[in-house]
């Protein structure tokens, strides 16, 4: 199952046979702070992650856990989870893709045929503005999205492609 980390496994019935609990061994990827009352487990069921509500959940120890998910609700339902894996979905990494402006003062900028670095950002809710230097002194760029093509934060460089006669003097 893409993007899911396996957590647990579904040991056996436990409690009140009629109410469908079930005891669960918590693997050491169990994140501490995932909450099952508020967030879904999941398991596979014909090839497909099936999401899990849990209507309880207590924690037995380190590796241990009760639990009683809804619409697992009887003991013929809880059955079908029995030796099944629980997963969680894997979190992801929206930091990556965020950044600020003046972490790019010091980046190479390549414009055409023209080599510039960021020398400084000018932060302005009307109008942002990069200070490139292209050898001749700081001249001021828009630092608008629709002007930068790549960025490559681990060789430290900005491709931009600007609109004609921005750069002339």
């Amino acid at each position: 199952m893409e993007n899911m980390i396996a957590v647990a496994r579904v040991g056996r019935l436990f409690g009140d046979i009629s109410s469908g609990g079930v005891s669960v061994t918590l693997y050491t990827t169990f994140p501490e702070d995932f909450n099952p009352l508020e967030e879904p487990l999941f398991v596979e069921i014909d090839s497909l992650a099936v999401p899990l509500y849990c209507e309880h959940f207590e924690r037995r120890g380190v590796a241990g856990a009760n639990v009683r998910f809804a619409d697992f609700d009887t003991k013929r339902r809880a059955e079908e989870l029995v030796g099944k894996e629980l997963f969680i979905a894997e979190e992801e990494d929206v930091d990556d893709d965020e950044f600020y402006m003046e972490d790019l003062i010091g980046f190479a900028v390549e414009v055409g045929k023209m080599r510039g670095v960021v020398t400084d950002y000018y932060d302005s809710d009307m109008n942002p503005l990069f200070g490139i230097d292209f050898g001749g002194g700081e001249r001021l760029i828009p630092a608008a999205e629709e002007f930068i093509v790549r960025i490559d934060f681990e060789r430290r460089k900005i491709k931009m492609m600007l609109p004609e006669g921005l750069l002339e003097i």
